[in-house]
């Protein structure tokens, strides 16, 4: 069993990194080999576009063409049992770096036919980490969870089964007098990193569990 996991933030200390860590945690405890990646250290762009992973017959059919850093990435995840990324939100959405891997990711193996037909070699698990700032009910005020929702869609239909789970109302500097950041009150976000953020590491580590085979 080998688990690959994707770090879409900048912090490779923070929020979303310790959340990979304690599902990637989950995972080695049913006994999956596991690694994680961190975007930021690959040199990558988004899809450009080429339509080479669409062209019948040619080399790249249902691969994605362009050689980067990726390349060798996307060939150990068609090799992995499971994958999970991770992400924080800005603007509503995963991050940039995060963006251009799914659209990487994702594009390749989808056909363009009705209904579309994913060309990936085998099924596989795939599970999604959000990590924001904002609380459960501003999420649902903005409407986050339908591109949550969105996603879970697109790697289902690519790999056979997906999940998410997402983590609220973020601890997001070591030290709130230093930034503008007075829409938020320290006090409360230091006692909900004490006393929520362990409850969501070991959602977290649960989700391993799961993608591992565990229950």
């Amino acid at each position: 069993m080998n688990i690959m996991a994707f770090n879409g933030s900048p912090r490779k200390k923070w929020n979303t990194a310790a959340l990979l860590e304690k599902a990637l945690e989950g995972a080695a405890s049913q006994g999956a080999e596991t690694e994680l990646i961190h975007l930021y250290d690959l040199d990558y762009k988004g899809c450009i576009s080429c339509f080479a992973c669409k062209t019948i017959g040619g080399k790249s059919y249902g691969r994605c063409a362009v050689k980067d850093d990726l390349t060798a990435v996307f060939r150990r995840v068609e090799e992995a049992d499971a994958i999970i990324l991770g992400s924080p939100i800005y603007f509503g959405d995963v991050s940039g770096e995060m963006k251009s891997f799914l659209e990487r990711l994702v594009f390749p193996y989808y056909t363009y036919t009705d209904p579309p037909q994913t060309l990936f070699p085998k099924k596989i698990k795939a599970g999604f980490i959000y990590a924001m700032g904002v609380t459960e009910e501003m999420m649902q005020q903005m409407g986050y969870a339908q591109n949550f929702d969105r996603q879970k869609m697109f790697l289902t239909r690519l790999y056979g089964y997906s999940e998410y789970m997402c983590s609220f109302d973020a601890y997001q500097f070591d030290d709130y007098s230093k930034v503008l950041a007075t829409r938020f009150d320290p006090g409360k976000k230091k006692k909900r990193h004490d006393e929520i953020f362990p409850v969501d590491c070991r959602r977290a580590y649960e989700m391993g569990v799961r993608l591992a085979g565990g229950k």
